[in-house]
């Protein structure tokens, strides 16, 4: 019975996720529709890079967002930290101790996942992993 009452929670809070994914793809979809209907009306809309990269950065960010949603492996949730870590360099450059604190950062990412990450988990979802390692410690 627990079996089965764990496997149909996975499954909803899967459902969940999608369900969650499909709506921030939307959203995000109609902020750059919106992007583009501004870059064509508004006047002096490049007069501030900043805002542009602000909008367009965040919508990047938005979309591994949502493909890590739908796809929870290993290699997807860093590779959406370091879009995002990105995304604060390219547009807080300001402050130089802090654009060293992101590289570095960065830098751990791909360090992690190089070398503590096995190469047969990255494409591998995370729940499957977890649920692996639980198989592994009840066999023993």
């Amino acid at each position: 019975m627990h079996k089965k009452s764990e496997t149909l929670i996975h499954k909803v809070l899967h459902i969940l996720e999608r369900t969650i994914a499909f709506i921030t793809l939307a959203v995000l979809v109609g902020m750059l529709g919106l992007e583009l209907y501004r870059m064509f009306t508004v006047t002096d809309y490049f007069a501030s890079v900043n805002t542009y990269l602000h909008n367009i950065l965040t919508i990047v960010v938005g979309l591994e967002f949502v493909r890590m949603l739908i796809d929870l492996t290993p290699a997807n949730t860093i590779e959406v930290l370091i879009v995002a870590i990105a995304r604060q360099v390219i547009l807080n450059h300001d402050n130089p101790i802090s654009n060293l604190a992101c590289v570095a950062c960065i830098a751990g990412l791909f360090a992690t996942r190089h070398y503590l990450i096995p190469k047969n988990e990255l494409k591998v979802e995370l729940s499957e992993v977890e649920m692996t390692e639980e198989e592994l410690s009840q066999a023993k």
